[in-house]
């Protein structure tokens, strides 16, 4: 904690401040605080159903309370037990191991996540789908580097993945403040992907991420308009 934490309130914002609130905003009311998935189907053995995680950085919509970090990992382990139970007899399963994977994923046990995705892609390393979802584990665990290399390596082999570009200019954006890349990456995605269904919402994060394209980090900003 800043020893300056109680006075904040009558100091200027910095430009770190102002994104933050930015970040916050937008993600609650255009990305929704999610990246997309690169794996998007389960399959009858991800053992995990859609629903089952709650939303990282957010709240439940509805009115159950949120499983504690215990919690989450006993619901991982659990549902991991069957496949994890097949793995001697197959331990180099590519499938098995991602699905194994998105079951920590979806019960937000990221690092345990991140190694079965890297034990899949090192059997499978041309899979996207498992190393877009790796990528977004980097991310949602704090390793905002790790996630951008992981999408450049997808990008490598299909440049024009819709998923790929459009985490990686969130990642772009929030992790590193690197707006100008940001804005390029999403507006790579648009040429790319005429037709592509988050068209929209692409088109409003940028706009909105280029009315702040000036700010430095640690200099004074003026606080958003509520």
């Amino acid at each position: 904690m800043s020893q300056n934490e109680n006075t904040s309130s009558t100091q200027p914002w910095t430009s770190v401040q102002a994104y933050t609130l930015a970040v916050l905003c937008l993600l609650l009311g255009i990305a929704g605080g999610w990246l997309i998935r690169g794996s998007q189907a389960r399959g009858p053995e991800s053992g995990v159903s859609n629903t089952a995680a709650a939303v990282p950085g957010g709240g439940s919509s509805g009115a159950e309370a949120q499983p504690t970090a215990d919690q989450m990992k006993k619901m991982a382990d659990t549902q991991a037990a069957p496949l994890l139970a097949k793995l001697p007899a197959d331990p180099n399963n590519p499938e098995l191991l991602a699905n194994i994977a998105n079951i920590y994923y979806d019960t937000q046990q990221y690092p345990t996540a991140i190694d079965f995705y890297q034990r899949s892609l090192k059997v499978q390393p041309s899979n996207v789908g498992v190393r877009t979802d790796m990528a977004t584990a980097y991310w949602y665990s704090g390793n905002a580097d790790g996630a951008i290399a992981e999408f450049n390596q997808v990008l490598s082999t299909q440049p024009s993945s819709a998923n790929a570009l459009f985490n990686l200019g969130i990642v772009k954006w929030q992790g590193k403040m690197d707006v100008e890349g940001a804005v390029a990456v999403w507006q790579k995605l648009l040429d790319t992907n005429p037709t592509y269904e988050g068209k929209e919402k692409v088109q409003q994060l940028i706009a909105q991420v280029r009315k702040h394209k000036d700010l430095k980090p640690g200099t004074p900003a003026k606080p958003l308009a509520e």
